[in-house]
Parts: C-alpha cells; structure tokens; sequence
C-alpha cells in the first residue's frame, strides 16, 4: 500500500473538511434564512459539482489558475509560486468539488431549527451572529457533523479533479486514488485491491455515521 498516497489524501480531506466548515457554515445559513428570490441561483451554483463531470470541473479550475489567468498571475507575482500541479492547487479544487457535500447538509440541518427559538433569542437581545452561534449552530450539530463526515470521505475517494489539477507528483500531489489508478495501469492487482478495499470500508463507515447521526444530510435544498 501507498503510504505516501494514504498521508497526502488524509491531509488534503482534513484541511478540505475545516476550510468548508469555516466557509460552508456562513453560506449555509444565508441560503437558509434569506429571502432573496433569486437565491436558487446560488444554490444551483453551490450544488453544481454534485452533477458536473469531475473532469470538467477539473479543467476549469485549472483554467482558472493557470499562469494566464489573473488568479494564477495574483497568486504567483504575491508568492513565486504557481497553483496548478501543487497541494495549494489541489486543496482549492477539493474545496470547490466538496462544497455541496458540506453545505446541503449544513442547509437542511438550520431549516430544522425552531423559526420560534430564533426569534425568541432575538427578543431578548442578542444578535444575529450571537443567536446563530448559540441557538442555530447547538441544534443542528448532527447536520453539521454528517456535511463534516461527507466532505472527509469524499475528498479522500475523489480522482477526476485531483489528476486534472494536481497531476501524479509523489509526495506533492499523488493520491490515494491516483495510486490505485496507477498499480492497476501496472498490472498490480493486489495492491490496488488492497487499497481499494480500504476506501470501500472507510465509505462504507462514512454512509452509517451519516444516517446514524441525520437520514436527512442527502436531502434536497430547504425551502424557504
């Protein structure tokens, strides 16, 4: 087994799992609790990768960060460095490519809040911030813990967007999946089966943690 492959997805998934709890949070809630009408924009946009090839995607992004493009030119005159074919690269694509499996889970769990409880903290002073933090977020933790467990899981498994975006640099950029790619393109069967069936119980423990702690994280978007 590819050691080096398993450490370098674990590291990529965790990062991907606290950013998108970081950013998945506030986007969840405004499209939750906004009343914009023009919203389900957003949300198709959000939800976009759950049906987007991951090659498409994948090219996109690199695209987007190519030394041609102004991100790509931004973020090389600021650090010296380039994005495409490097972790930084691939950590902003699992981001995008993981973010409905972290927000739709997040969206359904605030829907189920009490609109009373909220308006009720409202009443007796706090702030939106302040009632989000100690009302919102505490009632819907098994939501936001089964979009945390998703977007774990599913960036460890992902290839598509990897290979077009990071490529298959040992040590930099080499997967877990790109691995198996490998030993079955060199006939090596048993390592990928090895490894395969590693990813198979790690999914497999994903899907019962995730009905276990919300039946409802593969819902469809809350309506307002």
């Amino acid at each position: 087994m590819d050691w080096q492959a398993l450490a370098l997805s674990a590291k990529l998934s965790l990062l991907t799992t606290l950013i998108l709890l970081v950013v998945g949070l506030p986007i969840a809630s405004w499209l939750t609790f906004s009343s914009w009408r023009m919203k389900f924009l957003v949300e198709a946009v959000v939800a976009l990768p759950l049906v987007l090839p991951p090659t498409v995607l994948g090219y996109y992004v690199l695209v987007a960060i190519g030394p041609r493009s102004p991100l790509g030119q931004a973020f090389e005159s600021l650090t010296g460095q380039r994005l495409p074919f490097t972790f930084k690269g691939l950590l902003l694509a699992s981001v995008l490519y993981s973010l409905p499996f972290a927000v739709q889970p997040f969206a359904t769990a605030f829907a189920r809040v009490d609109r009373q409880l909220i308006e009720a903290s409202w009443c007796l002073g706090a702030s939106r911030l302040s009632t989000f933090f100690r009302v919102v977020v505490p009632l819907s933790a098994r939501g936001i813990v089964a979009g945390l467990v998703l977007t774990f899981a599913h960036t460890l498994g992902e290839f598509g967007v990897v290979l077009m975006v990071g490529g298959n640099i040992p040590g930099v950029t080499r997967t877990i999946s790109v691995s198996i790619y490998d030993d079955v393109q060199a006939l090596n069967y048993a390592a990928a089966g090895r490894t395969a069936l590693l990813l198979l119980v790690v999914s497999f423990a994903v899907l019962v943690v995730t009905y276990r702690v919300q039946r409802s994280a593969w819902a469809t978007w809350p309506q307002s």
